[in-house]
């Protein structure tokens, strides 16, 4: 089954500073159809004016990935950790026992990314984070781990979720197709960050996302240069 939520169709919560789409319930935002998907909590679709951002605020108990679409966010948090995630590139937070943290726009131009919250395995990990660049050449073509949960070789070089999950990125130039087998039971959240693609026969255009079980196989094929962002959860 594949469920598609087009752009168009996502809650906008629009605070000025920032423009946000809600793939699930998130603030002000509640439906009981849409409170997430398997583990996967949250998917935002966040556009951060130049020179803004969030100001510190606590978090506890949730896997949280931050994949940058375009621009900078530049992260601090009460742990001492400061660093500047660029476009393409994800940094992960594990909030566990607790972590306040600060995300700000510290560019001259206006950031787009995806923020994606996943409930941990169990409570009460040790909070920390991380990022790494994962330049769109070597995903060229492929699927590759962006964030995982899991130790197996082809999850090699991801940034380290608690939960059983993993965070695929893949870039298809037009006519250019791959594959994806979910294991049985598996929740997978498939969002196109750019581009326009056909899976197993449904047209998905930029920042569309797709809710997908009990497929065997998914077929996709890149109608246009494509950026592909696909979450396997339990």
């Amino acid at each position: 089954m594949i469920d598609p939520r087009p752009f168009e169709s996502l809650y906008n919560a629009n605070h000025g500073w920032l423009n946000a789409r809600h793939h699930f319930s998130f603030a002000d935002y509640h439906d009981d159809r849409r409170m997430g998907w398997g583990s996967v909590r949250v998917w935002n679709d966040d556009e951060i004016d130049a020179g803004a951002g969030f100001p510190p605020h606590p978090h506890a108990d949730m896997e949280i990935i931050t994949y940058v679409r375009e621009g900078a966010i530049t992260h601090q948090d009460s742990l001492g950790n400061k660093g500047r995630t660029e476009a393409g590139d994800v940094q992960v937070m594990s909030a566990g026992t607790g972590i306040r943290h600060a995300e700000y726009n510290a560019e001259a131009v206006k950031t787009t990314l995806f923020q994606i919250w996943v409930y941990p395995d169990a409570r009460g990990h040790t909070p920390r984070w991380g990022a790494k660049p994962f330049p769109k050449a070597d995903r060229s073509g492929r699927f590759v781990a962006l964030a995982s949960g899991f130790q197996e070789d082809i999850d090699e070089g991801a940034l380290l979720i608690h939960t059983p999950a993993r965070l695929m990125g893949a870039t298809l130039l037009t006519g250019q197709s791959e594959t994806y087998a979910p294991e049985k039971g598996r929740h997978v959240y498939l969002v196109l960050a750019a581009g326009r693609v056909n899976i197993n026969g449904l047209e998905f255009k930029a920042r569309d996302g797709a809710a997908i079980t009990d497929e065997d196989l998914l077929r996709i094929e890149a109608l246009e240069d494509s950026e592909i962002l696909l979450l396997d959860a339990h």
